[in-house]
């Protein structure tokens, strides 16, 4: 499975990913299970892996506050 395929529950729609013309797969019920099993685990994975990093990130992050008169540095890009 493609990590495309994963995160997004759907088959990546580029030229790269289409089956030719006449490839015929066939796909047994238990395939189709193990299938759904893996999606489920790697979709509740990346979920807790991205709740840990914003719950990590929010705990660094710190509101910024500025009163009239402060002096601070502006960076254009």
């Amino acid at each position: 499975m493609t990590p495309y395929e994963a995160l997004y529950g759907r088959k990546c729609r580029t030229p790269l990913c289409w089956y030719q013309d006449g490839e015929a797969m066939l796909v047994g019920p238990e395939l189709l299970e193990q299938t759904t099993e893996k999606v489920r685990m790697v979709r509740d994975r990346m979920q807790a892996s991205q709740s840990t990093h914003k719950a990590y990130a929010n705990c660094r992050r710190r509101p910024l506050e500025f009163v009239a008169g402060d002096h601070v540095f502006l960076r254009v890009t």
